[in-house]
């Protein structure tokens, strides 16, 4: 059985055992939350929310927090001897998708 969750205003598509990383969110390592549901099926049926299925539920377990590897950056303006070098670590919470109920 697959779904669609929505959180941190991204979209994913996850089964039961994925890992997904996802925008970081304030809870403590090692809880669980049920996240939005968009939409669950499988081969044999399909449930769509218009937006969010309410009797669905997909439940995540948090594994850890962490900030991605740095994505580097330059500002610059030709002939104003103007450059500027940045850099940016997003942080990130990885969830194990534990349980799909339609």
């Amino acid at each position: 059985m697959i779904a669609v969750i929505r959180t941190g205003g991204k979209q994913y598509k996850v089964a039961e055992g994925d890992k997904i990383k996802v925008e970081k969110l304030a809870l403590e390592a090692g809880s669980t939350l049920k996240l939005e549901t968009l939409f669950v099926g499988d081969e044999k049926s399909v449930e769509v929310g218009m937006p969010v299925l309410e009797k669905a539920a997909v439940e995540a377990k948090i594994l850890s927090h962490g900030r991605h590897d740095k994505v580097k950056g330059i500002k610059h303006k030709p002939k104003k001897r103007y450059l500027v070098r940045f850099g940016h670590r997003q942080p990130f919470t990885e969830l194990e998708i534990t349980k799909i109920s339609a």
